[in-house]
């Protein structure tokens, strides 16, 4: 069952115009998280805001915004003056132009959502909005407002719904070439072909189960085994006898390629075995 929309509002498109949802298209709910404890009794550590001159905490009621104007200095604004600057993408995504899927560049991509329509009647303008899109291949344009700031969005037609992204600001992005343009190195064309067998012998079906988070996996297992016991286990240390110096880094590229298509080679016979 998909989760609750955290954002409804409405798609436009010049006089269409349909009622949508929007959610995050990923998760990090799974993440395993941690508390702060104190160690000494187990307890929580419980975080609060504090006047930075009297040393007093800060209740609710008395937390406000600040802009800095100079050394401890400050314009308050208000949770009421904050309101005040609402712009209309706050509950509308107003289509304002289209451009070529490819011509946006992969670093202004930020996060994705699934975004779908929020009722049958509206379903219709909806699906006209995303075929069109999809039938010119290009994605629509579009502002919209998320914690309290404006920002740039691409509606992308993929299925039956729409992918909504949000752009990176363009003072986010860095010029790529600023650090690419010290590369000067050409590839040697004898290389070349053995990477490609390299790669040809690598090169599989695409599957989620390739970006695992093996670190997560390992602190579940611990997790699960501190659960079974009233104290934690202690790992031996390993032996430092018998312990070689490292090799160097440095290699022979070709011989290293030619090491590693042999051991490819040779795990798939094993394998067919």
């Amino acid at each position: 069952m998909a989760p609750r929309p955290y954002w409804k509002g409405y798609l436009k498109l010049s006089l269409v115009t349909c009622p949508v949802a929007m959610s995050p298209a990923t998760s990090e709910s799974e993440k395993v998280r941690f508390h702060t404890l104190n160690k000494a009794t187990g307890n929580r550590v419980v975080s609060q805001y504090v006047d930075s001159v009297t040393g007093k905490p800060v209740k609710d009621e008395n937390e406000a915004k600040g802009y800095a104007r100079g050394e401890n200095d400050y314009i308050i604004l208000t949770d009421d003056d904050l309101d005040t600057v609402a712009l209309e993408t706050v509950r509308t995504i107003d289509i304002e132009k289209f451009v070529p899927r490819d011509s946006i560049k992969w670093v202004y991509f930020e996060k994705p959502h699934y975004l779908m329509p929020d009722d049958p009647v509206g379903q219709e303008a909806f699906a006209v909005i995303r075929d069109a899109m999809a039938a010119d291949k290009v994605v629509g344009v579009s502002r919209l407002v998320i914690g309290r700031r404006e920002r740039a969005v691409v509606l992308e037609p993929r299925g039956e719904g729409i992918v909504l992204w949000t752009l990176r600001f363009g003072d986010e992005v860095r010029p790529e070439d600023s650090y690419f343009e010290d590369i000067n190195e050409e590839a040697d064309p004898d290389l070349v072909p053995l990477v490609q067998q390299l790669i040809k012998q690598r090169t599989q079906k695409w599957s989620p189960t390739m970006v695992t988070d093996p670190i997560q996996e390992s602190l579940l297992k611990i997790i699960a085994e501190k659960k079974k016991a009233l104290t934690p286990r202690r790992k031996s240390k390993a032996s430092t006898s018998g312990m070689t110096e490292p090799s160097s880094n440095v290699v022979n590229i070709m011989d290293a390629l030619r090491k590693s298509m042999e051991a490819e080679l040779k795990g798939r016979q094993q394998t067919k075995r």
